[in-house]
């Protein structure tokens, strides 16, 4: 996407902003400059504190999600046994919202970032899964067996093979799955916490009625989306050149 194409976006999302606040004119709609004047005003202070709390969480959630999933993805889909027994399971599991189970992870786990980080990963866990296993039972068997002639073992096979084939499909479902991660999140910080973007939205500020406020804490979790979605996307570019000189 270009810069130019973000920009003018962006200034058509935020003149749509003031010309609903305009119309609605009430409190519960701030206009963007009374939000953008809390949010700096407000990023010094807590709720920078709360953002950073939220990106750790986040980030922790996306490496424990990568650590498990890629290689238990890339296991079954070699091994077409391993993926006949385990494909009804994950058949069984895959649909269920995994936000389900966050009061049984927090009665377990407690009201710490623990939990809402297992429950994090367990909704980019799955769908990691499911395309990392997918992609490498795509490979070409001649593929394999080309490299294989020329002596490659277990581990060149993986750093050469495996790996380059499936970091595409890891890196898209994770750039998909980013804004569900964040939504997620928002709903595991707004109770049982006192850090955290959800905690700032919910009960810093709507529960004290500042809506500007309130507004600052959306645009911060809107930012660290962005900020998770434009990172992935970079290093997509850098990772797989192949793909964008496609």
């Amino acid at each position: 996407m270009r810069k130019r194409d973000l920009l003018l976006s962006t200034i058509g999302l935020l003149v749509f902003w003031q010309l609903a606040a305009l119309i609605i004119s009430k409190a519960v709609l701030p206009a963007p400059h009374e939000v953008l004047r809390a949010f700096v005003l407000a990023l010094p202070q807590e709720l920078g504190i709360h953002m950073l709390v939220s990106a750790w969480r986040v980030a922790a959630s996306i490496g424990l999600a990568i650590v498990c999933a890629v290689p238990i993805g890339l296991s079954l889909g070699l091994s077409p046994t391993a993926n006949r027994l385990a494909a009804p399971l994950i058949y069984l599991l895959y649909p269920i919202p995994k936000i389900v189970f966050l009061p049984i992870i927090l009665l377990l786990l407690g009201i710490g970032n623990l939990s809402k980080i297992v429950v994090i990963s367990l909704v980019l866990f799955f769908q990691m899964l499911v395309v990392v296993r997918d992609e490498a039972s795509s490979l070409r068997p001649e593929l394999i067996a080309s490299v294989r002639s020329l002596g490659a073992g277990r581990k060149a096979l993986f750093r050469y093979v495996y790996l380059p084939a499936c970091l595409p499909a890891v890196l898209t479902s994770l750039r998909v799955s980013i804004g569900t991660a964040v939504a997620v999140l928002f709903f595991a910080e707004s109770f049982a916490t006192t850090s955290g973007l959800g905690y700032y939205i919910i009960i810093e500020t709507w529960g004290r009625l500042d809506y500007a406020g309130m507004y600052a804490g959306v645009v911060a979790m809107s930012l660290l989306g962005l900020v998770l979605y434009f990172a992935v996307d970079s290093i997509q570019q850098r990772m797989c050149p192949w793909l964008e000189a496609n």
